[in-house]
């Protein structure tokens, strides 16, 4: 009995249960957690639907799972595991320089070199990795769900404005 209860602490601990129990077969669809936010306009401190910055965007998508995570991008690149970006996982959060000074935008990796972010320019959408605008300002990526072999893999889909994943 001992070693049962070390063991469902020890889950606990490792799937975040701090922050709220949360089973298998609970958990949102990654997919279904971004498409419903796709389109929303940029805010600059935004963290509700009705207008997202980057950090707050991905607080959003997040806390449907239960994780809680700091509010910054640049907080954010703290916090979790190291990935490399060619062991992406869906749901890995990926970060990015674009003022010169360190991270300062961050987005959701969906898979297929896709990943989701909130734009100054056109809010909430879809962008891939491998353009030259991300790819010069990519500065690592990061874990924060210690499981992301339930989340269901997001299949390719033609990456423009506003485009749902498919």
């Amino acid at each position: 009995m001992k070693k049962l209860l070390i063991t469902m602490l020890s889950a606990a601990i490792l799937f975040g249960a701090s922050a709220g129990t949360m089973y298998a077969s609970e958990k949102p669809d990654l997919k279904v957690a971004v498409n419903e936010v796709i389109g929303t306009p940029y805010k600059w401190g935004g963290t509700t639907t009705e207008g997202f910055d980057c950090s707050g965007f991905i607080l959003h998508v997040f806390n449907q799972f239960k994780i809680e995570l700091p509010r910054t991008s640049k907080e954010q690149s703290l916090f979790g595991t190291l990935v490399e970006q060619t062991e992406l996982k869906p749901g890995d959060l990926v970060f990015f320089n674009t003022d010169g000074k360190g991270v300062s935008h961050a987005g959701i990796y969906l898979g297929d070199d896709q990943f989701a972010h909130s734009s100054s320019s056109k809010g909430v959408m879809i962008s891939k990795l491998s353009e030259n605008y991300y790819k010069q300002r990519y500065t690592g990526a990061r874990r924060v769900m210690a499981d992301t072999s339930n989340l269901e893999l997001i299949e390719p889909a033609q990456v423009q404005d506003e485009v749902l994943i498919k």
